[in-house]
């Protein structure tokens, strides 16, 4: 059967198939395209080294159907294609395992609604993968497909394809810390420039990020105990290193997102303290003002026996008596201020 050379960029054809790729051929690894594809799962004689991977766009609606009429899935896969986004998980469904993969989008910006899944049907001799928005790790994969990367089995695009996330999700890792230093900086330095607000809306995308992946080292470890006949032990291997190293990247999160919480503590002491300043100076000036303002208010009562009324140095003598009693009530300030301290 010849096989053509498929040309897409990131889109989809009108059957919705972003890619396609047939590995195990005597040439390598071949581009292949939906009508390629679909005469290749209808003669169902592969090699038994050969498998096929499709990637396909969900936001095209004729990807589904092209699905269901050439490709035979299991039932799980398509309730996961209905449940919209959700948190990390792997399942063993028959012989074939299904699997939903949280990842961020290409233009992940740190914002929480950058993040969305990709849906994936793995068997021996078809990878089936899926999903609504670009993202970043299946991108990776493809890439490294283009460029010739060897791909020996199903399950090792599978482990190529969490490796690739975790490689995403280190780098976010370290943009984010980055930013927290920056932040640190600042903040150590007396320079309150960022608010509590620019931390939280960083720490809500890792909580976020967290919540979705954490379950897949977990998810993995049980897939692990019973995998599909046809997965061998290298493959088992493979895939508990890559979960290994998932799972220090989660804990990298984990630090940062304690590291925010501390960070936003600290400002919000930084905040209240500077709050207590402002009201102190205003205390002090309200208690300075206090015998001005008594006394301006009972010589302003228009009655009859208004001392120094006729006095010619009755404003004087009243302006000694106010700043004295100004003088006394900031000396008192002062000794109680001394005194907290």
């Amino acid at each position: 059967m010849p096989m053509q050379a498929n040309a897409l960029e990131y889109g989809s054809d009108q059957n919705g198939l972003v890619c396609g790729y047939l590995f195990g051929q005597g040439s390598g690894t071949v581009p292949i395209g939906a009508a390629e594809a679909a005469a290749w799962l209808r003669q169902g004689k592969a090699g038994p080294d050969e498998f096929l991977w499709l990637h396909f766009n969900l936001a095209n609606t004729a990807s589904e159907k092209w699905l269901r009429e050439h490709a035979r899935l299991s039932d799980e896969f398509y309730d996961c294609l209905h449940q919209g986004s959700r948190s990390t998980r792997i399942e063993q469904a028959d012989d074939t395992l299904v699997a939903v993969v949280n990842d961020v989008l290409r233009d992940f910006s740190f914002e929480p609604s950058d993040i969305s899944s990709l849906y994936l049907s793995v068997e021996r001799q078809l990878v089936i993968s899926a999903r609504r928005s670009p993202l970043q790790a299946v991108e990776r994969l493809r890439q490294a497909v283009r460029r010739g990367e060897s791909i020996a089995s199903s399950v090792v695009l599978l482990t190529h394809l969490l490796r690739d996330q975790a490689d995403v999700l280190t780098r976010i890792v370290r943009v984010a810390t980055g930013k927290v230093d920056n932040i640190e900086d600042n903040l150590l330095s007396g320079q309150l420039k960022y608010k509590r607000a620019d931390l939280g809306a960083l720490r809500r995308v890792l909580v976020r990020l967290q919540r979705l992946l954490a379950p897949e080292p977990a998810a993995m470890f049980r897939l692990l105990q019973r995998p599909p006949g046809w997965v061998t032990v290298q493959d088992r291997q493979e895939l508990r290193e890559a979960s290994e190293e998932f799972a220090v990247t989660l804990n990298d999160i984990a630090t940062l997102q304690e590291r925010i919480k501390l960070l936003q503590e600290e400002i919000a002491a930084l905040v209240n303290e500077a709050n207590n300043r402002s009201l102190y100076v205003l205390t002090i000036v309200t208690v300075l003002a206090l015998p001005i303002n008594i006394i301006a208010g009972l010589l302003g009562m228009n009655v009859g026996g208004v001392p120094l009324a006729s006095d010619a140095s009755g404003f004087w003598i009243i302006a000694g008596i106010v700043a004295a009693f100004t003088f006394v009530a900031g000396w008192v300030v002062w000794r109680k201020r001394r005194e907290l301290e």
